[in-house]
């Protein structure tokens, strides 16, 4: 009998425990208890102010008690009223069937491409169990933009060893002011840092501080660069915001430098330029320097110089100790007649010289024409050598301003007037004829009482604004040859506020002389044209 009731026991027991495990999975958490998302947009701009909504339902069909949501920003958010990135909160007990939102807002921070991922966790207890559970959920986010614009403006060659001055111009377009900004360069292997404008903290970092949309400036550094022949120096700026101790980088900007260290046998100059580039026309001042970099002298040269080009008119040329031979379009120098050529000792240098003629109908007529060159080559003893002398690209920058438009539209009296503001739309439309040309850009200065509104279109355009010089500068990066010639050419349009005072008579400036300059890279040139200022008539 007493085996029967232990038996009994047992088995009342691992019932109750069944009953007991059965209810406990019963109401042990899962995702189809309790439902927790966050809703937001995919992508967004840095700075822009976003709203995360947090929603939570319970599926199941007990009360869910002492719910507390914690809700995490991504990082490096700016949060309002300088709440903390981790916020909690606690919630009424969830009712079966019960669903509610919460709404968390914040602006994003970081590059162009950086995934920002925001998290939250639910936790709580069922009802008539001691166990919390909990659930959580994420939302990333992509910044698909940073209307921020960093650009260096520093040469793409540099001699070993030479001082190199450059500048890194920064602008924002965001519609948020940016606050605790900086900006840190690195600086290539063998820099060697001298000076900067403004004053830089630890010769490469600088203090931006508050940026508000439509402002910008510059940063002017002076250095010395080495290396050796051919090889690339990388510079790379950061412009981020200092956050907790931290730097978050907004924009990036790498840009290479390569070293030329000439060191030639045989070496020219025409005009007294050793890089000079001919228009048509031209009357060319030919030097030619022979130098012995050996360590035997030379005896009895002849030097031979053979031109080759449609442009040369052959009937001017002249060589007072040279014979032109017109067949093959040489001049020869003899030893007989030039004593460098008779003997040149070790580590002496010579010159011979001679004046040629372009062709003054001498012009290039479209595609076909383009990177136009005229060559010599110079022939001594085993030596030779090649010249190109060729003709720069030519740019146009067109400026014209507007009232009625109908890109931005604008406001204000016409014609303006003391203390009251009138908005005008400045357009620049670029052009490059015959050679590609890097690092194009077109540079303005704003008048008395001239603004950016920071409308500019496209969004994306390279604009910058230096706030103190009252620079506007476009950087168009590379332009091909043609661009705008035979095709649609690049332009930008932006607005400015015009604000005349007192003291203002006549007509004056709205913005003055757009100039644009570039690199030819046909000819390794700095070429440069402008186009008229801009002036308002305050009489009218």
């Amino acid at each position: 009998m007493r085996n029967k009731i232990i038996l009994s026991i047992i088995i009342l027991a691992a019932l109750a425990g069944i009953f007991g495990f059965w209810y406990y999975q019963r109401n042990i958490y899962s995702k189809e208890v309790l439902k927790l998302e966050i809703l937001g947009p995919d992508e967004v701009d840095v700075s822009e102010e976003i709203e995360y909504a947090v929603k939570y339902k319970n599926n199941g069909n007990i009360r869910l008690e002492k719910p507390r949501l914690t809700f995490e920003y991504p990082e490096y958010s700016i949060v309002e009223n300088g709440k903390l990135l981790r916020q909690e909160i606690v919630l009424e007990d969830i009712y079966p069937g019960q669903s509610d939102t919460i709404y968390f807002r914040g602006r994003l921070m970081g590059k162009a491409g950086d995934i920002k991922k925001a998290k939250a966790w639910l936790s709580y207890a069922p009802k008539n169990l001691k166990a919390r559970y909990e659930s959580e959920t994420s939302h990333a986010a992509k910044i698909k933009s940073v209307p921020i614009t960093l650009e260096f403006d520093l040469p793409s060659k540099i001699e070993s060893g030479g001082e190199i001055r450059f500048r890194l111009n920064y602008f924002s377009n965001a519609d948020y002011p940016l606050s605790d900004l900086g900006i840190r360069i690195e600086y290539p292997q063998d820099f060697e840092f001298m000076s900067s404008n403004p004053k830089t903290l630890g010769e490469n970092e600088w203090e931006v501080g508050l940026l508000n949309k439509a402002e910008g400036g510059r940063i002017e550094i002076v250095g010395n660069l080495k290396g050796e022949l051919g090889q690339d120096r990388t510079f790379k700026a950061q412009l981020g915001v200092w956050q907790s101790g931290s730097f978050v980088v907004l924009k990036e900007s790498i840009r290479a430098v390569q070293i030329v260290t000439p060191s030639l046998y045989i070496s020219q100059q025409i005009n007294n330029n050793p890089q000079y580039v001919a228009s048509p026309g031209d009357t060319l001042h030919y030097e030619v320097f022979f130098r012995n970099i050996g360590q035997e002298p030379f005896n009895n040269l002849f030097l031979v110089v053979r031109l080759e080009g449609e442009a040369f008119d052959f009937q001017t040329l002249k060589a007072p100790i040279g014979d032109f031979e017109p067949g093959d379009n040489s001049i020869v120098f003899d030893w007989r007649r030039l004593s460098d050529l008779r003997f040149l000792d070790a580590q002496k240098e010579g010159k011979v010289e001679f004046w040629v003629d372009l062709k003054k109908n001498w012009a290039m007529q479209g595609s076909q024409d383009m990177n136009p060159v005229i060559r010599n080559r110079v022939y001594l003893s085993q030596a030779n050598q090649e010249f190109i002398t060729k003709v720069n690209s030519k740019l146009e920058i067109t400026q014209q301003s507007y009232y009625q438009d109908e890109v931005f539209g604008n406001s204000g009296p016409i014609p303006p007037e003391v203390g009251k503001t009138t908005t005008y739309t400045v357009v620049w439309q670029a052009k490059n004829y015959y050679n590609d040309v890097n690092n194009v850009q077109v540079k303005a200065v704003f008048g008395q009482g001239v603004n950016l509104t920071g409308k500019i279109f496209p969004e994306d355009a390279a604009l910058t604004f230096d706030s103190n010089s009252r620079e506007v500068v476009w950087k168009l990066e590379n332009l091909v040859a043609g661009k705008g010639v035979l095709g649609e050419g690049p332009n930008v349009v932006f607005q400015v506020a015009f604000t005349p005072t007192a003291l203002q008579k006549g007509m004056p400036e709205l913005i003055g002389k757009a100039i644009i300059a570039g690199e030819d890279q046909f000819t390794g040139q700095t070429i440069k044209t402008e186009a008229a200022a801009i002036n308002i008539d305050l009489s009218k």
